[in-house]
């Protein structure tokens, strides 16, 4: 078993699980050493908070600013080069301590979650300061130009558009590998619906709906909430604020009706329960979450993606026919009206689901990348 490095950087925290699903995945392979580090970790305080901040706050308070620069920075060749090259200044100057942690762990295998480690440890190979195998995981159904460095020994990637976009821009198509997005190695284990519930306290009878409002604005929330109070749905309806602070609060004087039963929960560690226990999950188009919901089958209403990678995440949803894309929270209590009240409609969104469904994607992952460690130490 190699030593192997997870580099993820702490901006959102799809990029954090999926190092953590790889992981667990090795460490269920055989014994080893396996470390998941974020790279901001090791660099200045000044540099990791403004790092991290700039990408929440832009995407929180300006996400068409940032939809258009990302988009922009994808097609326009120009605006890509000066990105790049701005993103190489405030790097070199932020990041020299993960020089420090190579040296300290000296892996055999490094994998990135993330492309700001890959800019990094790019530069190292070329100045032939690292010459140990880097792979690359993309946690979204689209890889913007960032992630895309011909140097990098293996890509795995959810589907195979994005596997199209890597070789379009050069990437050998011997390099890249459609796994499927990593999620918990445990989410391939079966578990039963019925129990799950009992064990949540969830009823066993009548329909489950999970909202993940972590990353979706307060008000939106709420106007979700309050049309599925007003409709006919019959059903439980579990909020979850996860990283939102101020979500619980802003939904206090929203009890539960006649007909619709309302649990909030903060932070939770029961995602994968709630997903089992569900009939129909609404959320954000983060990478890994719709990756989650697929690999157990549930079909999902996609919400208020930000502009650019989660708009391509929740294309893979509606493509794949697993689910729906809203643009409006009024729409919202409609739809999963109409959905509930056709259940060869949610069934065949079911099917879908499970046609494109990749519980495996991390052991797969690792697996493939220990098969190369093993080759390279017999040649």
């Amino acid at each position: 078993m190699p030593r192997v490095l997870l580099l993820h950087a702490s901006v959102g925290t799809g990029h954090r699980r999926a190092a953590e699903a790889l992981a667990a995945s090795f460490a269920r392979r055989q014994p080893g050493e396996v470390r998941v580090e974020d790279v901001l970790d090791h660099t200045p305080r000044l540099f990791r908070v403004a790092y991290a901040r700039s990408y929440l706050e832009l995407t929180d308070r300006a996400p068409l600013v940032w939809g258009y620069f990302y988009t922009q920075s994808n097609v326009d060749p120009n605006l890509a080069e000066f990105t790049n090259n701005l993103r190489k200044l405030v790097e070199s100057i932020g990041t020299n301590g993960l020089k420090d942690l190579l040296r300290a762990f000296l892996p055999e295998v490094i994998i990135c979650t993330h492309f700001l480690p890959m800019e990094l440890l790019v530069r190292y190979r070329r100045s032939a300061q690292l010459l140990e195998p880097i792979y690359c995981v993309v946690t979204d159904y689209a890889a913007h130009t960032f992630w895309t460095y011909t140097e990098i020994d293996g890509y795995f990637v959810g589907d195979r558009q994005t596997a199209q976009q890597l070789i379009a821009r050069g990437v050998s198509p011997q390099q890249v590998y459609v796994t499927g997005i990593p999620v918990d190695p445990a989410i391939a284990e079966p578990k039963d619906p019925v129990e799950t519930r009992i064990r949540r306290g969830l009823p066993v009878e009548g329909r489950v709906l999970t909202l993940f409002g972590g990353g979706v604005d307060d008000d939106h929330v709420r106007v979700i909430v309050q049309g599925l109070r007003k409709s006919q749905i019959e059903a439980t309806l579990v909020v979850v604020a996860g990283r939102n602070r101020t979500l619980a609060e802003h939904l206090a004087d929203l009890g539960s009706t006649p007909r619709l039963r309302i649990q909030v929960h903060g932070f939770i560690d029961f995602v994968d329960d709630l997903i089992v226990a569900s009939d129909l999950v609404i959320t954000k188009a983060g990478g890994l979450i719709v990756s989650e919901v697929l690999a157990r089958g549930v079909p999902l209403v996609v919400i208020d993606p930000i502009p650019g990678h989660e708009e391509w995440n929740a294309d893979y949803v509606v493509s794949s026919g697993a689910g729906a894309q809203l643009r409006m929270a009024e729409s919202v209590p409609a739809t999963v009206e109409r959905l509930l009240a056709q259940p060869q409609i949610l069934a065949a969104m079911r099917a879908c689901a499970h046609s494109v469904a990749r519980p495996r994607a991390a052991v797969d992952i690792a697996e493939k990348i220990i098969r190369d460690y093993t080759n390279r130490r017999q040649s």
